[in-house]
């Protein structure tokens, strides 16, 4: 039996990936024998994916922005192999194909980590027993497709802007936006100005994400940034509501020994940490 990190969820099939040993991992590294097999998720009537290559009209720039979709990575060029398709920069996965995710090359995403110190009943801050340092809690989704705990994230829209990305998503998956009242919306939209204002924001991450979606032709790359209540004044008064592709939605208390976190969201919020010179 397939090692559960070897298998790709394509829609209702499970694909075993192809054992890529260390020292082949690289491009450049020439492995004729490397032939792995295909995720291909089935986007008729999906408008936001790309059609597939090689369909008429479909002339993609790669490495530009295309008309409104930005298809260049925050690693640099990309090269593309010699059938045509965006080669992944970190390397073969044993996958090939854009398995679920729509677009070819890199799929852009943003993910919020929004903060704020534990404190007790009278708000004095609450500081870890063993390290004498501050305990930072953080909000976590728990993702509705795969049922892991998450930074609260999605994908950048044609034409928009990853600030603006940032708070579409965690006003839609931590607060049910989209279910709120244009009344209500305009209220929560006025108490988060402040935090989720762009010059708030710290940038903790910006690359490809180690995501299970990732395939040799298509993968995820995030923009992470930190927003931070210092005071608590703004997100204390902020009720948490789990909307859109969220579950459940929780302030966490940062614990590393206890703490589970989908993708590489983990080592986001351990620099988030780092920066706070919180507890960890």
């Amino acid at each position: 039996m397939a090692d559960k990190s070897r298998l790709y969820r394509c829609g209702s099939e499970l694909i075993t990936k192809t054992l890529i040993p260390k020292e082949k991992k690289d491009w450049s590294v020439i492995w004729q024998e490397y032939y792995p097999p295909v995720a291909k998720f089935n986007f008729i009537g999906k408008p936001w994916a790309d059609p597939d290559i090689g369909e008429p009209k479909f002339n993609p720039k790669w490495n530009q922005i295309d008309e409104k979709i930005d298809r260049r990575s925050h690693l640099g060029e990309y090269k593309l192999s010699k059938d045509g398709y965006p080669l992944n920069p970190m390397g073969r996965t044993g996958i090939r194909m854009r398995g679920v995710l729509g677009r070819w090359g890199p799929n852009h995403a943003a993910d919020p980590i929004v903060t704020r110190w534990k404190r007790d009943r009278s708000k004095n801050i609450i500081k870890d027993p063993i390290s004498n340092k501050p305990i930072l809690q953080f909000v976590s989704i728990l993702r509705s497709d795969v049922m892991e705990w998450a930074i609260p994230g999605g994908m950048v829209d044609p034409g928009e802007q990853v600030s603006d990305t940032l708070k579409r998503e965690f006003c839609e998956e931590s607060l049910n936006f989209l279910e709120k009242s244009v009344e209500e919306r305009k209220q929560i939209q006025k108490g988060l100005e402040t935090i989720l204002d762009k010059s708030n924001g710290t940038i903790i991450y910006r690359g490809v994400v180690d995501d299970p979606r990732n395939t040799d032709n298509a993968w995820i790359e995030t923009v992470a940034v930190n927003f931070h209540d210092e005071d608590g004044s703004v997100l204390d008064h902020i009720n948490l509501c789990a909307g859109d592709d969220a579950q459940s939605v929780n302030w966490v208390d940062i614990d590393r020994s206890k703490l589970r976190l989908y993708a590489n969201h983990l080592k986001f919020i351990e620099i988030t940490v780092e920066n706070r010179m919180g507890n960890w």
